[in-house]
């Protein structure tokens, strides 16, 4: 499979505000050795995060892992895959997450730092620093920089609209009063606008769930004090301010809107107002210059339907080890798409194709930033090389067949209720069950552990790093003083 158009260029990287390259520099001289032997031979139990071994030619210095990550966790999108891996690596190395007091930052309004768990303001006294945040919030980059330094590795994930309102709508029937009174996916679609009321609560998941999860302003058009779109006229439309090239957007532009607020120029000694220049909000250039704040942010961006590829380039980025990234799906419906294929015309019914289609228009900010992310996602790929990547996913998909027969009953996600260990049982929520895993019996000790990482669904896992870096206190009750010796 290809990208979406073979005839884009490769968008230039500029500078970020502490040295760090915009878009990361892809590790050189760093290819998979297929390891020799079958999988299960070379492993006695599991023997995890064996490294990469460097190609054959010229020696290049090895590249720290790193570990100051910023994963925007968005809905309906493998990111809970994505998110285990998090927790699993953090866990191992004794990395400080940024938590929330429950389970997401105040989602659905924007995040603010006072939500991170044990997080104190500037000047509020000293605390440990944090290396990974990773939970669900919706994005705000000023904010996240109160928490996280601004070199981090920021990525997140998207996915293809159409898959996503299938998903989104058997997950959110009961959240979303648009889904709720629709009796169908393709009844909503067919006409969306008899159902969807903009504003109403929980209709952030009907339309554009995944530029809401970004954190981009709506055309004033279609804002409400909610943020949902709402047909809306404005007489004066804001002014797009050019930034110089190379500027780094991440420190000088921490909210997307200020891309569009006037920008004073000066003539004549005076300071006054640039020529009009104003930009069709509904228009294609006001995407495009979200889309470019978007690539100023991120470091990579994941791409559900190409999700192995996605995490071979993403333990290249990070420089980690290829069992770093190898997991199991997690938050997957029973007969929905557990990962890699993309929503294609081939062998899908005529009825099948107007539903994706109708699904990609209504959710055309979505689709738009999802065509944008699979154009650069193909661009990595072709840096890093077609034919090393393919050794890379087939190793990956060894290792993680591998684990799953090693750790695994029945070496495959299981029906909910034949989980009984309430550490494995996965949240039931919408109206499709959550799949989850139910662990051999007779591992080692070892192999138990690290099963277990590989198993434990987010909210428990979760919970389990919550006590860990905030460990309950207990009282003790105060002791009689003894009388002393006459």
């Amino acid at each position: 499979m290809g990208p979406l158009s073979s005839t884009r260029t490769m968008r230039r990287w500029g500078p970020r505000s502490l040295g760090v390259a915009l878009g990361v520099l892809m590790t050189i001289g760093f290819a998979l050795q297929l390891w020799g032997g079958p999988f299960q031979r070379r492993l006695p139990g599991l023997q995890l995060r064996q490294p990469w071994a460097p190609s054959p030619g010229p020696a290049v210095p090895s590249c720290p892992p790193r570990q100051r990550l910023v994963f925007l966790k968005t809905h309906k999108s493998g990111s809970s895959s994505v998110l285990s891996l998090l927790h699993r690596y953090g866990d191992r190395h004794g990395l400080r997450f940024a938590l929330p007091a429950r389970y997401q930052f105040g989602y659905p309004r924007l995040f603010q730092a006072s939500r991170v768990k044990g997080y104190r303001p500037q000047g509020g006294g000293t605390q440990p620093p944090f290396h990974i945040l990773c939970h669900h919030m919706r994005f705000n980059l000023k904010e996240v920089l109160q928490v996280m330094p601004s070199d981090s590795f920021f990525f997140s994930i998207v996915r293809d609209p159409a898959a996503l309102a299938r998903s989104a709508f058997s997950y959110y029937k009961s959240t979303s009063s648009a889904f709720r009174k629709a009796p169908s996916l393709a009844a909503f679609l067919a006409n969306p606008r008899a159902f969807y009321r903009p504003g109403a609560r929980g209709d952030h998941y009907a339309r554009n769930l995944l530029w809401f999860d970004f954190g981009l302003p709506f055309p004033p058009e279609m804002k409400t004090k909610r943020g949902n779109p709402q047909p809306l006229k404005d007489p004066n439309p804001p002014q797009l301010r050019v930034l110089p090239s190379g500027t780094d957007l991440r420190a000088h532009t921490q909210d997307p809107n200020a891309l569009f607020r006037p920008a004073p120029t000066v003539a004549d000694g005076h300071s006054q107002m640039s020529s009009p220049a104003s930009l069709d909000l509904g228009s294609s250039s006001f995407i495009q210059w979200n889309l470019a704040w978007l690539d100023s942010v991120f470091d990579l961006v994941l791409v559900a339907e190409y999700f192995d590829e996605s995490l071979v380039l993403l333990a290249d980025a990070l420089c980690w080890g290829l069992d770093d990234v190898v997991g199991f799906m997690h938050n997957a419906q029973a007969g929905g798409e557990q990962g890699g294929n993309a929503v294609s015309s081939g062998g899908l019914t005529a009825e099948d194709r107007q539903l994706t289609a109708r699904a990609r228009a209504w959710n055309n900010l979505d689709w738009a930033l999802y065509v944008h992310f699979n154009h650069s996602l193909w661009a990595r790929i072709k840096q890093y090389g077609q034919s090393r990547l393919e050794n890379a996913v087939a190793e990956l998909r060894a290792r993680r067949e591998a684990l799953a027969k090693h750790c695994l009953v029945g070496g495959e996600a299981l029906d909910p209720k034949y989980i009984t260990d309430r550490r494995f049982r996965p949240f039931q929520f919408g109206s499709g069950k959550v799949l989850g895993y139910v662990l051999r019996s007779g591992l080692s000790l070892q192999d138990q552990e690290e099963c277990e990482r590989l198993a434990t669904p987010e909210l428990q896992y979760k919970d389990k790093l919550d006590a860990k870096q905030f460990p309950p206190t207990v009282s003790l009750p105060l002791k009689t003083p003894r009388p002393l010796s006459p």
